[in-house]
Protein backbone atom coordinates (compact mmCIF):
# COMPACT_ATOMS: atom_id res chain seq x y z
CA UNK A 1 0.00 0.00 0.00
CA UNK A 2 2.52 2.46 1.08
CA UNK A 3 4.85 1.40 -2.60
CA UNK A 4 0.95 2.23 -4.18
CA UNK A 5 1.16 5.79 -2.73
CA UNK A 6 4.54 6.63 -3.09
CA UNK A 7 3.97 5.94 -6.80
CA UNK A 8 1.04 7.82 -7.20
CA UNK A 9 2.78 10.75 -5.20
CA UNK A 10 5.54 10.55 -7.52
CA UNK A 11 3.61 10.52 -10.64
CA UNK A 12 1.32 13.25 -9.31
CA UNK A 13 4.46 15.10 -9.01
CA UNK A 14 5.97 14.52 -12.56
CA UNK A 15 2.57 15.58 -13.91
CA UNK A 16 2.31 18.88 -12.24
CA UNK A 17 6.30 19.10 -12.94
CA UNK A 18 4.98 18.58 -16.69
CA UNK A 19 2.55 21.52 -16.31
CA UNK A 20 4.77 23.86 -15.07
CA UNK A 21 7.13 23.63 -17.81
CA UNK A 22 4.79 23.38 -20.46
CA UNK A 23 3.37 26.57 -19.25
CA UNK A 24 7.13 28.32 -18.90
CA UNK A 25 7.48 27.07 -22.02
CA UNK A 26 4.56 28.04 -23.42
CA UNK A 27 4.78 31.06 -25.64
CA UNK A 28 2.80 34.08 -26.27
CA UNK A 29 -0.36 32.90 -28.58
CA UNK A 30 -0.59 35.26 -31.78
CA UNK A 31 -4.32 35.52 -30.84
CA UNK A 32 -6.32 35.12 -27.80
CA UNK A 33 -7.54 31.42 -26.91
CA UNK A 34 -11.15 30.59 -27.35
CA UNK A 35 -12.83 31.09 -24.39
CA UNK A 36 -13.36 28.24 -21.66
CA UNK A 37 -13.93 27.59 -18.22
CA UNK A 38 -11.09 28.99 -15.72
CA UNK A 39 -8.58 26.66 -14.94
CA UNK A 40 -6.84 25.35 -11.59
CA UNK A 41 -3.10 26.63 -11.84
CA UNK A 42 -0.95 24.17 -13.17
CA UNK A 43 -3.80 21.75 -13.52
CA UNK A 44 -5.96 23.58 -15.70
CA UNK A 45 -9.51 22.27 -16.13
CA UNK A 46 -9.09 18.76 -14.76
CA UNK A 47 -11.80 19.25 -12.43
CA UNK A 48 -14.21 20.09 -15.26
CA UNK A 49 -14.49 16.95 -16.91
CA UNK A 50 -16.86 13.96 -16.19
CA UNK A 51 -17.01 10.17 -17.08
CA UNK A 52 -20.76 10.47 -17.07
CA UNK A 53 -22.89 12.65 -19.70
CA UNK A 54 -20.10 14.93 -20.59
CA UNK A 55 -22.27 16.00 -23.86
CA UNK A 56 -24.40 17.92 -21.25
CA UNK A 57 -21.46 19.97 -19.63
CA UNK A 58 -20.32 20.46 -23.29
CA UNK A 59 -24.03 22.15 -24.03
CA UNK A 60 -23.69 24.59 -20.90
CA UNK A 61 -20.37 25.45 -22.02
CA UNK A 62 -21.52 26.25 -25.57
CA UNK A 63 -24.69 28.50 -24.21
CA UNK A 64 -21.64 30.11 -22.33
CA UNK A 65 -18.82 31.01 -24.80
CA UNK A 66 -20.04 30.38 -27.54
CA UNK A 67 -19.33 28.64 -31.06
CA UNK A 68 -15.62 27.56 -29.42
CA UNK A 69 -15.10 25.74 -26.02
CA UNK A 70 -11.59 26.03 -25.45
CA UNK A 71 -9.91 23.56 -22.19
CA UNK A 72 -6.73 22.37 -21.07
CA UNK A 73 -5.21 19.10 -18.57
CA UNK A 74 -1.99 18.98 -17.83
CA UNK A 75 -1.44 21.02 -20.66
CA UNK A 76 -3.61 19.33 -23.14
CA UNK A 77 -5.65 21.26 -25.44
CA UNK A 78 -8.73 20.61 -25.73
CA UNK A 79 -11.26 21.81 -28.35
CA UNK A 80 -14.60 21.77 -28.54
CA UNK A 81 -16.94 23.40 -31.94
CA UNK A 82 -20.35 23.96 -30.82
CA UNK A 83 -21.83 25.64 -33.95
CA UNK A 84 -22.27 23.75 -37.78
CA UNK A 85 -20.61 26.96 -39.10
CA UNK A 86 -17.43 26.08 -37.31
CA UNK A 87 -17.60 22.90 -37.38
CA UNK A 88 -17.67 22.67 -41.55
CA UNK A 89 -15.46 25.37 -41.60
CA UNK A 90 -12.44 23.67 -39.30
CA UNK A 91 -12.79 19.95 -39.73
CA UNK A 92 -14.28 20.39 -43.54
CA UNK A 93 -12.57 23.02 -45.51
CA UNK A 94 -9.73 23.02 -43.41
CA UNK A 95 -9.45 18.87 -42.88
CA UNK A 96 -5.97 19.12 -44.35
CA UNK A 97 -4.82 20.38 -40.74
CA UNK A 98 -7.89 19.13 -38.61
CA UNK A 99 -7.49 15.14 -39.88
CA UNK A 100 -4.96 13.37 -38.02
CA UNK A 101 -5.79 11.24 -35.00
CA UNK A 102 -4.08 11.68 -31.45
CA UNK A 103 -1.76 8.68 -30.75
CA UNK A 104 -2.98 7.62 -27.77
CA UNK A 105 -0.55 5.18 -25.95
CA UNK A 106 -3.19 3.52 -23.69
CA UNK A 107 -5.69 2.73 -26.26
CA UNK A 108 -3.17 2.26 -29.40
CA UNK A 109 -0.55 0.66 -28.76
CA UNK A 110 -1.11 -0.69 -24.85
CA UNK A 111 -4.50 -2.04 -25.79
CA UNK A 112 -4.55 -3.01 -29.26
CA UNK A 113 -6.74 -0.35 -31.19
CA UNK A 114 -3.98 1.15 -33.61
CA UNK A 115 -4.63 -1.05 -36.30
CA UNK A 116 -8.31 0.11 -35.96
CA UNK A 117 -9.17 2.94 -38.44
CA UNK A 118 -10.42 5.31 -36.51
CA UNK A 119 -7.49 5.44 -33.89
CA UNK A 120 -4.85 5.39 -37.12
CA UNK A 121 -3.10 8.14 -37.98
CA UNK A 122 -3.67 9.62 -41.52
CA UNK A 123 -1.08 7.82 -43.64
CA UNK A 124 -1.19 5.14 -45.67
CA UNK A 125 -2.43 2.32 -43.63
CA UNK A 126 -6.17 4.49 -43.13
CA UNK A 127 -6.09 5.28 -46.97
CA UNK A 128 -5.27 1.91 -47.13
CA UNK A 129 -8.00 0.37 -44.79
CA UNK A 130 -10.56 4.07 -46.03
CA UNK A 131 -10.02 2.86 -49.97
CA UNK A 132 -11.26 -1.15 -48.64
CA UNK A 133 -14.48 0.70 -46.64
CA UNK A 134 -15.39 2.21 -49.95
CA UNK A 135 -14.52 -0.63 -52.01
CA UNK A 136 -17.56 -2.78 -50.00
CA UNK A 137 -19.75 -0.66 -48.44
CA UNK A 138 -20.17 2.62 -50.85
CA UNK A 139 -23.31 3.45 -51.91
CA UNK A 140 -22.84 1.00 -55.18
CA UNK A 141 -22.10 -1.68 -53.17
CA UNK A 142 -24.44 -1.32 -50.14
CA UNK A 143 -27.49 -2.87 -52.47
CA UNK A 144 -25.79 -5.74 -52.75
CA UNK A 145 -26.69 -6.09 -48.44
CA UNK A 146 -30.11 -5.09 -48.52
CA UNK A 147 -31.39 -8.65 -48.28
CA UNK A 148 -29.61 -9.89 -45.14
CA UNK A 149 -31.09 -6.22 -43.69
CA UNK A 150 -34.92 -7.70 -44.45
CA UNK A 151 -33.59 -11.29 -43.23
CA UNK A 152 -33.00 -9.99 -39.76
CA UNK A 153 -35.88 -7.80 -38.92
CA UNK A 154 -38.53 -10.23 -38.90
CA UNK A 155 -36.94 -11.83 -36.08
CA UNK A 156 -36.04 -8.70 -34.33
CA UNK A 157 -40.06 -7.46 -34.26
CA UNK A 158 -40.85 -11.09 -32.85
CA UNK A 159 -38.41 -10.52 -30.16
CA UNK A 160 -39.50 -7.12 -29.49
CA UNK A 161 -43.99 -8.40 -29.49
CA UNK A 162 -42.47 -11.56 -27.24
CA UNK A 163 -40.37 -9.16 -24.57
CA UNK A 164 -40.81 -5.24 -24.40
CA UNK A 165 -38.48 -4.91 -21.67
CA UNK A 166 -35.83 -6.56 -23.38
CA UNK A 167 -35.78 -4.18 -26.08
CA UNK A 168 -31.52 -3.64 -25.87
CA UNK A 169 -30.73 -7.26 -26.14
CA UNK A 170 -32.93 -7.28 -29.34
CA UNK A 171 -31.25 -4.16 -31.23
CA UNK A 172 -28.07 -5.78 -29.77
CA UNK A 173 -28.41 -8.96 -31.14
CA UNK A 174 -30.44 -7.62 -34.54
CA UNK A 175 -27.25 -4.94 -34.60
CA UNK A 176 -24.61 -6.84 -33.70
CA UNK A 177 -26.14 -9.91 -35.41
CA UNK A 178 -26.55 -7.58 -38.80
CA UNK A 179 -22.97 -6.80 -38.81
CA UNK A 180 -21.65 -9.83 -38.50
CA UNK A 181 -23.32 -11.10 -41.12
CA UNK A 182 -22.80 -8.25 -43.55
CA UNK A 183 -18.74 -8.58 -42.67
CA UNK A 184 -17.96 -11.66 -42.13
CA UNK A 185 -20.99 -14.10 -43.32
CA UNK A 186 -21.71 -15.42 -40.03
CA UNK A 187 -25.27 -15.90 -38.84
CA UNK A 188 -25.95 -15.56 -34.88
CA UNK A 189 -28.35 -18.25 -33.79
CA UNK A 190 -29.21 -16.63 -30.38
CA UNK A 191 -27.96 -13.26 -27.82
CA UNK A 192 -25.38 -15.42 -26.54
CA UNK A 193 -23.92 -16.87 -29.56
CA UNK A 194 -20.45 -16.61 -28.66
CA UNK A 195 -19.24 -14.15 -31.61
CA UNK A 196 -21.99 -11.79 -30.54
CA UNK A 197 -20.98 -12.24 -26.64
CA UNK A 198 -17.08 -11.38 -27.97
CA UNK A 199 -18.25 -8.78 -29.97
CA UNK A 200 -20.21 -7.00 -27.65
CA UNK A 201 -17.79 -7.62 -25.02
CA UNK A 202 -14.98 -5.48 -27.11
CA UNK A 203 -17.37 -2.54 -27.53
CA UNK A 204 -18.08 -2.47 -23.90
CA UNK A 205 -14.82 -2.21 -23.00
CA UNK A 206 -13.88 0.53 -25.83
CA UNK A 207 -16.79 2.67 -24.61
CA UNK A 208 -16.45 1.91 -21.33
CA UNK A 209 -13.01 1.24 -20.40
CA UNK A 210 -10.60 2.05 -22.81
CA UNK A 211 -12.46 5.42 -23.69
CA UNK A 212 -14.35 6.12 -20.74
CA UNK A 213 -13.56 10.31 -19.19
CA UNK A 214 -12.40 11.12 -22.90
CA UNK A 215 -9.43 8.24 -23.27
CA UNK A 216 -6.80 10.08 -21.45
CA UNK A 217 -4.98 8.24 -19.51
CA UNK A 218 -1.49 9.34 -17.93
CA UNK A 219 0.77 7.05 -20.21
CA UNK A 220 -0.47 9.15 -22.68
CA UNK A 221 0.50 12.36 -21.19
CA UNK A 222 3.90 11.05 -19.99
CA UNK A 223 4.91 7.45 -22.67
CA UNK A 224 7.56 6.53 -20.83
CA UNK A 225 5.30 4.69 -18.07
CA UNK A 226 4.43 1.96 -20.78
CA UNK A 227 8.04 0.35 -19.70
CA UNK A 228 6.76 -0.39 -16.15
CA UNK A 229 7.14 -3.81 -15.39
CA UNK A 230 2.99 -5.26 -14.58
CA UNK A 231 3.94 -6.02 -11.38
CA UNK A 232 5.03 -2.89 -10.22
CA UNK A 233 2.33 -1.03 -8.04
CA UNK A 234 0.27 1.29 -9.33
CA UNK A 235 0.82 0.23 -12.92
CA UNK A 236 -2.47 -2.01 -13.05
CA UNK A 237 -3.38 0.10 -16.10
CA UNK A 238 -1.05 -1.99 -17.66
CA UNK A 239 -2.18 -5.51 -16.11
CA UNK A 240 -5.76 -4.10 -17.66
CA UNK A 241 -4.61 -2.96 -21.14
CA UNK A 242 -2.94 -6.61 -21.41
CA UNK A 243 -6.07 -8.44 -20.77
CA UNK A 244 -7.95 -5.60 -23.11
CA UNK A 245 -5.68 -6.38 -25.94
CA UNK A 246 -6.35 -10.12 -26.06
CA UNK A 247 -9.93 -9.44 -26.19
CA UNK A 248 -9.20 -7.19 -29.47
CA UNK A 249 -7.13 -9.34 -30.96
CA UNK A 250 -9.14 -11.97 -30.55
CA UNK A 251 -12.21 -10.21 -31.64
CA UNK A 252 -10.00 -9.10 -34.68
CA UNK A 253 -8.69 -12.74 -35.48
CA UNK A 254 -11.77 -15.06 -35.00
CA UNK A 255 -14.62 -13.88 -37.57
CA UNK A 256 -11.87 -13.63 -40.60
CA UNK A 257 -10.30 -16.98 -39.84
CA UNK A 258 -14.18 -18.19 -39.75
CA UNK A 259 -14.34 -16.52 -43.41
CA UNK A 260 -10.99 -17.59 -44.49
CA UNK A 261 -12.09 -21.54 -43.45
CA UNK A 262 -15.71 -21.36 -45.10
CA UNK A 263 -13.89 -19.81 -48.05
CA UNK A 264 -11.63 -22.91 -48.06
CA UNK A 265 -14.60 -24.97 -47.89
CA UNK A 266 -16.60 -23.47 -50.61
CA UNK A 267 -19.57 -22.60 -48.29
CA UNK A 268 -18.82 -19.03 -47.55
CA UNK A 269 -21.59 -16.29 -48.05
CA UNK A 270 -20.98 -12.92 -49.55
CA UNK A 271 -19.79 -10.68 -47.08
CA UNK A 272 -17.44 -7.39 -46.91
CA UNK A 273 -14.32 -10.04 -45.87
CA UNK A 274 -15.08 -12.56 -48.49
CA UNK A 275 -15.69 -10.18 -51.07
CA UNK A 276 -12.37 -8.26 -50.65
CA UNK A 277 -10.36 -11.77 -50.64
CA UNK A 278 -12.67 -13.27 -53.77
CA UNK A 279 -9.50 -12.69 -55.85
CA UNK A 280 -7.55 -14.48 -53.64
CA UNK A 281 -10.32 -17.25 -53.52
CA UNK A 282 -9.94 -18.15 -57.14
CA UNK A 283 -6.38 -18.63 -57.40
CA UNK A 284 -4.75 -21.10 -57.57
CA UNK A 285 -2.55 -21.03 -54.15
CA UNK A 286 -5.07 -18.98 -52.10
CA UNK A 287 -2.42 -17.54 -50.15
CA UNK A 288 -3.48 -14.11 -48.62
CA UNK A 289 -1.28 -11.02 -49.23
CA UNK A 290 0.25 -10.52 -45.66
CA UNK A 291 -0.77 -6.67 -45.73
CA UNK A 292 -4.22 -7.55 -47.45
CA UNK A 293 -4.76 -9.75 -44.45
CA UNK A 294 -3.72 -7.29 -42.07
CA UNK A 295 -6.24 -4.49 -43.78
CA UNK A 296 -8.97 -6.34 -44.19
CA UNK A 297 -9.20 -7.69 -41.24
CA UNK A 298 -8.71 -5.28 -39.15
CA UNK A 299 -10.94 -3.08 -41.35
CA UNK A 300 -13.69 -5.40 -40.85
CA UNK A 301 -13.30 -5.27 -37.09
CA UNK A 302 -12.95 -1.12 -37.80
CA UNK A 303 -16.64 -1.02 -38.42
CA UNK A 304 -18.03 -3.33 -35.92
CA UNK A 305 -16.00 -1.75 -32.94
CA UNK A 306 -13.65 1.07 -33.60
CA UNK A 307 -15.58 4.12 -34.47
CA UNK A 308 -18.89 5.54 -32.26
CA UNK A 309 -20.65 6.64 -34.71
CA UNK A 310 -20.49 3.73 -36.55
CA UNK A 311 -20.35 0.89 -34.34
CA UNK A 312 -23.17 -1.14 -33.46
CA UNK A 313 -23.49 0.67 -30.11
CA UNK A 314 -24.56 3.62 -32.39
CA UNK A 315 -27.46 1.70 -33.92
CA UNK A 316 -28.27 0.50 -30.75
CA UNK A 317 -28.66 3.56 -28.94
CA UNK A 318 -30.49 4.83 -32.20
CA UNK A 319 -32.98 2.19 -32.36
CA UNK A 320 -33.78 2.82 -28.36
CA UNK A 321 -33.91 6.66 -28.82
CA UNK A 322 -36.23 5.77 -31.54
CA UNK A 323 -38.39 3.62 -29.56
CA UNK A 324 -38.31 6.24 -27.04
CA UNK A 325 -39.48 8.85 -29.17
CA UNK A 326 -42.78 6.56 -30.36
CA UNK A 327 -43.59 5.96 -26.81
CA UNK A 328 -43.85 9.52 -26.10
CA UNK A 329 -45.88 10.63 -29.20
CA UNK A 330 -47.90 8.63 -30.54
CA UNK A 331 -49.40 11.04 -32.59
CA UNK A 332 -46.43 10.63 -34.78
CA UNK A 333 -46.47 6.92 -35.08
CA UNK A 334 -49.85 7.09 -36.01
CA UNK A 335 -49.16 9.73 -38.88
CA UNK A 336 -45.94 7.35 -40.15
CA UNK A 337 -48.35 4.15 -40.06
CA UNK A 338 -50.80 6.02 -42.10
CA UNK A 339 -48.02 6.58 -44.88
CA UNK A 340 -46.52 3.10 -44.85
CA UNK A 341 -49.92 1.74 -45.30
CA UNK A 342 -50.46 3.98 -48.39
CA UNK A 343 -47.54 3.37 -49.89
CA UNK A 344 -46.44 -0.20 -49.15
CA UNK A 345 -49.91 -1.60 -48.02
CA UNK A 346 -50.57 -4.51 -45.41
CA UNK A 347 -48.92 -7.66 -46.73
CA UNK A 348 -45.80 -7.05 -46.72
CA UNK A 349 -42.68 -5.79 -44.85
CA UNK A 350 -41.25 -2.33 -46.31
CA UNK A 351 -38.25 -2.71 -47.98
CA UNK A 352 -35.09 -0.25 -49.25
CA UNK A 353 -36.88 -0.02 -52.24
CA UNK A 354 -39.82 2.20 -50.66
CA UNK A 355 -37.45 4.78 -48.61
CA UNK A 356 -38.12 7.80 -50.88
CA UNK A 357 -42.25 7.04 -51.66
CA UNK A 358 -42.08 7.63 -47.64
CA UNK A 359 -40.61 10.95 -47.12
CA UNK A 360 -42.71 11.14 -43.13
CA UNK A 361 -40.82 8.20 -41.78
CA UNK A 362 -37.32 9.54 -43.58
CA UNK A 363 -38.24 12.25 -41.41
CA UNK A 364 -38.46 10.56 -38.16
CA UNK A 365 -34.93 9.06 -39.02
CA UNK A 366 -33.56 12.15 -39.53
CA UNK A 367 -35.34 13.48 -36.13
CA UNK A 368 -33.97 9.88 -33.82
CA UNK A 369 -30.75 11.20 -34.93
CA UNK A 370 -31.10 14.89 -34.13
CA UNK A 371 -33.14 14.51 -31.07
CA UNK A 372 -31.53 11.43 -29.60
CA UNK A 373 -27.76 12.08 -30.68
CA UNK A 374 -26.53 8.60 -30.09
CA UNK A 375 -23.52 9.38 -29.96
CA UNK A 376 -22.36 12.88 -28.75
CA UNK A 377 -19.02 12.80 -29.46
CA UNK A 378 -17.00 11.26 -31.73
CA UNK A 379 -13.14 10.41 -31.43
CA UNK A 380 -11.18 13.85 -31.34
CA UNK A 381 -9.06 14.81 -34.12
CA UNK A 382 -5.63 16.07 -33.35
CA UNK A 383 -4.46 19.89 -35.37
CA UNK A 384 -0.92 19.30 -37.05
CA UNK A 385 -0.61 23.06 -37.30
CA UNK A 386 -1.20 26.01 -35.37
CA UNK A 387 -4.70 27.93 -36.92
CA UNK A 388 -6.41 31.37 -36.23
CA UNK A 389 -10.11 31.22 -36.59
CA UNK A 390 -12.31 34.12 -36.08
CA UNK A 391 -9.66 35.98 -34.00
CA UNK A 392 -8.94 32.75 -31.72
CA UNK A 393 -5.99 30.90 -31.64
CA UNK A 394 -6.38 26.97 -31.66
CA UNK A 395 -2.70 25.58 -30.98
CA UNK A 396 -0.87 23.05 -32.93
CA UNK A 397 -1.57 19.41 -31.13
CA UNK A 398 -5.75 20.30 -29.85
CA UNK A 399 -7.83 17.80 -29.50
CA UNK A 400 -10.88 18.53 -31.57
CA UNK A 401 -14.24 17.38 -31.11
CA UNK A 402 -17.64 18.64 -32.72
CA UNK A 403 -20.49 19.18 -30.28
CA UNK A 404 -23.09 17.47 -31.28
CA UNK A 405 -25.43 18.15 -28.33
CA UNK A 406 -24.72 21.92 -29.18
CA UNK A 407 -25.71 21.78 -32.52
CA UNK A 408 -28.21 19.98 -32.14
CA UNK A 409 -30.03 21.52 -29.80
CA UNK A 410 -29.24 25.20 -31.81
CA UNK A 411 -32.28 27.26 -32.04
CA UNK A 412 -31.51 28.97 -34.97
CA UNK A 413 -30.93 25.96 -37.12
CA UNK A 414 -33.52 23.72 -35.60
CA UNK A 415 -36.57 25.92 -33.77
CA UNK A 416 -38.11 24.76 -30.61
CA UNK A 417 -34.50 21.83 -30.62
CA UNK A 418 -35.94 19.88 -27.67
CA UNK A 419 -39.20 18.62 -29.70
CA UNK A 420 -39.40 15.78 -31.38
CA UNK A 421 -40.25 17.23 -34.76
CA UNK A 422 -40.07 15.50 -37.59
CA UNK A 423 -42.18 18.46 -39.50
CA UNK A 424 -38.72 20.47 -39.40
CA UNK A 425 -37.66 17.85 -42.51
CA UNK A 426 -40.46 18.22 -44.72
CA UNK A 427 -39.62 21.52 -46.15
CA UNK A 428 -37.27 22.51 -48.17
CA UNK A 429 -34.20 24.75 -47.26
CA UNK A 430 -33.42 28.06 -48.61
CA UNK A 431 -30.58 26.43 -49.97
CA UNK A 432 -28.11 24.14 -50.10
CA UNK A 433 -25.56 24.90 -47.42
CA UNK A 434 -28.34 25.28 -44.96
CA UNK A 435 -29.53 21.80 -45.97
CA UNK A 436 -26.37 20.45 -45.45
CA UNK A 437 -26.46 22.06 -41.68
CA UNK A 438 -29.66 20.83 -41.10
CA UNK A 439 -28.79 16.64 -41.47
CA UNK A 440 -27.94 15.25 -38.91
CA UNK A 441 -26.14 12.58 -40.84
CA UNK A 442 -23.57 15.33 -41.77
CA UNK A 443 -22.33 15.45 -38.54
CA UNK A 444 -22.95 11.89 -37.30
CA UNK A 445 -20.60 9.77 -39.91
CA UNK A 446 -17.49 12.86 -39.73
CA UNK A 447 -16.21 15.34 -41.71
CA UNK A 448 -13.72 15.94 -44.72
CA UNK A 449 -11.52 13.06 -44.64
CA UNK A 450 -12.39 11.49 -41.86
CA UNK A 451 -16.10 11.01 -43.07
CA UNK A 452 -16.45 7.22 -43.26
CA UNK A 453 -18.13 5.04 -46.06
CA UNK A 454 -19.27 2.46 -43.51
CA UNK A 455 -21.69 4.88 -42.56
CA UNK A 456 -23.78 3.17 -45.24
CA UNK A 457 -23.56 -0.03 -42.77
CA UNK A 458 -25.74 2.43 -40.16
CA UNK A 459 -28.04 4.00 -41.86
CA UNK A 460 -29.61 1.64 -44.34
CA UNK A 461 -30.48 -1.24 -41.95
CA UNK A 462 -31.32 1.99 -39.23
CA UNK A 463 -33.86 3.24 -40.95
CA UNK A 464 -35.34 -0.04 -42.87
CA UNK A 465 -36.06 -1.33 -39.14
CA UNK A 466 -37.50 1.77 -38.17
CA UNK A 467 -40.07 1.77 -40.54
CA UNK A 468 -41.12 -2.17 -40.06
CA UNK A 469 -41.84 -1.35 -36.78
CA UNK A 470 -43.95 1.49 -37.60
CA UNK A 471 -45.58 -0.73 -39.97
CA UNK A 472 -46.44 -3.63 -37.97
CA UNK A 473 -46.48 -2.92 -34.19
CA UNK A 474 -48.21 -0.33 -32.16
CA UNK A 475 -46.09 1.28 -29.02
CA UNK A 476 -47.08 3.39 -26.22
CA UNK A 477 -46.72 3.58 -22.65
CA UNK A 478 -47.11 0.85 -20.22
CA UNK A 479 -50.29 0.58 -18.22
CA UNK A 480 -50.17 -0.31 -14.15
CA UNK A 481 -52.83 -2.58 -12.11
CA UNK A 482 -55.04 0.30 -12.01
CA UNK A 483 -54.84 1.22 -15.75
CA UNK A 484 -52.86 4.00 -15.35
CA UNK A 485 -49.76 5.06 -18.13
CA UNK A 486 -46.45 4.39 -16.82
CA UNK A 487 -44.26 7.25 -17.93
CA UNK A 488 -40.52 6.11 -19.08
CA UNK A 489 -38.26 6.48 -16.72
CA UNK A 490 -35.56 7.23 -18.77
CA UNK A 491 -31.60 7.01 -17.61
CA UNK A 492 -27.90 6.83 -19.15
CA UNK A 493 -25.09 5.85 -18.37
CA UNK A 494 -23.02 4.90 -21.23
CA UNK A 495 -19.73 6.90 -21.00
CA UNK A 496 -20.05 7.19 -24.93
CA UNK A 497 -23.84 6.88 -26.31
CA UNK A 498 -26.76 8.40 -25.35
CA UNK A 499 -28.08 5.34 -24.94
CA UNK A 500 -31.27 4.70 -22.11
CA UNK A 501 -31.60 2.30 -19.70
CA UNK A 502 -34.24 -0.34 -20.49
CA UNK A 503 -38.01 1.44 -19.79
CA UNK A 504 -41.38 0.27 -19.55
CA UNK A 505 -43.76 0.40 -22.65
CA UNK A 506 -46.43 -1.79 -24.17
CA UNK A 507 -45.81 -3.37 -27.76
CA UNK A 508 -48.41 -5.67 -29.63
CA UNK A 509 -48.90 -6.18 -33.40
CA UNK A 510 -51.26 -3.75 -34.99
CA UNK A 511 -53.37 -5.91 -36.15
CA UNK A 512 -54.01 -9.66 -36.91
CA UNK A 513 -53.04 -8.97 -40.54
CA UNK A 514 -49.74 -7.66 -39.01
CA UNK A 515 -49.59 -10.82 -36.62
CA UNK A 516 -49.93 -12.64 -40.19
CA UNK A 517 -47.41 -10.72 -41.77
CA UNK A 518 -44.40 -11.29 -38.97
CA UNK A 519 -45.29 -14.75 -38.60
CA UNK A 520 -44.49 -15.28 -41.98
CA UNK A 521 -41.58 -17.65 -43.11
CA UNK A 522 -39.03 -16.30 -46.00
CA UNK A 523 -38.48 -12.65 -46.16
Amino acid sequence: MASTTTLQAVLLAATVAYAVHRQLTKQKPPAPYPPGPNPLPILGNVADLTTKELWLLAKKWANKYGSITYLHVFGQDLVYLNTPEVAFELLDKRGAIYSDRPRLVMAGELCGCENMVAFAPHGDTSRRQRKLMQTALGLSSIKTYQPLFELETRPFLKRLVEDPFGFRDHIRQYAGGLTLLILYGYQVQSVNDPFLRLADECVWLISNRILSGGGIWPVDVFPSLKRLPEWFPGAGFKRNAATWKKKMEEFADRPYKFVLDEMDKGTARSSFVSVLLDDVAQSKDKEVDPQLGFDVRWTANSMFSGRPSHSSGSIIATISQFILAMVQHPEVLKRAQAEVDAVVGKNRLPVCEDRESLPYCDAIFLETFRWGVPAPFTLPHRLTEDDIYDGMFIPKGSLVSHNESAIFRDEKLFPDPYSFNPDRYLHPAVDEATARRRDPRAYAFGFGRRRCPGANLVESPVWLLMVSVIATLDIGKAIDDQGREIEPEVVFDDSIFRLPNPFKFSVSPRSEHALKVLTQEGA
